[in-house]
């Protein structure tokens, strides 16, 4: 019976990269120097942390940032913004969290969109994603591109297309 997964995920080695190239702009312009900004990546807890002198400086890093991962094709829907909040020394702090995976409420909702188009196909929760399998590969087909045409609040990957 054919098959496929629906998947929200991001390639954490485009995210390095990108901060690396991040890093590397940071220290070239002129409005950073001489200023004390830091861009930390915990992989383990996919949290991006910026600190920098003022807020105003921290929001220039998170545009470059945003444009380093849009060039690397790292969908910004994948992001969490923490608040901008004030760390010692009179500098300024913020984190951003990276979505791995459907949460369940998310996957519970996509369940209920392929429901509702009434495709002959089936749509159940498995962990953090979501397998859809019917009958005819036509109407798989046809999911995948309802789920193209939803303006979903995370990336959606479809993956393990199976006969």
């Amino acid at each position: 019976m054919p098959s496929f997964d629906v998947v929200s995920r991001v390639e954490m080695q485009e995210v390095d990269n990108a901060l690396q190239q991040a890093r590397k702009e940071i220290q070239q312009r002129y409005d950073f120097k001489d200023s004390k900004t830091e861009v930390d990546f915990d992989q383990e807890k996919t949290t991006i942390a910026i600190t920098s002198d003022d807020e105003f400086r921290v929001k220039a890093v998170v545009e470059i940032l945003q444009g380093k991962l849009a060039k690397r094709n790292v969908s910004l829907k994948s992001l969490e913004y923490g608040k901008i909040e004030p760390a010692a020394g009179g500098h300024a702090r913020q984190s951003i969290k990276i979505h791995q995976g459907l949460e369940m409420d998310d996957a519970r909702e996509l369940v209920k969109k392929i429901k509702s188009s009434k495709l002959k196909v089936q749509a159940q929760v498995q962990d953090d994603q979501v397998r859809v399998t019917g009958k005819k590969r036509d109407d798989l087909q046809e999911v995948i591109q309802l789920l193209r045409g939803l303006d979903f609040r995370r990336p959606l990957q479809f993956v393990n297309m199976r006969e």
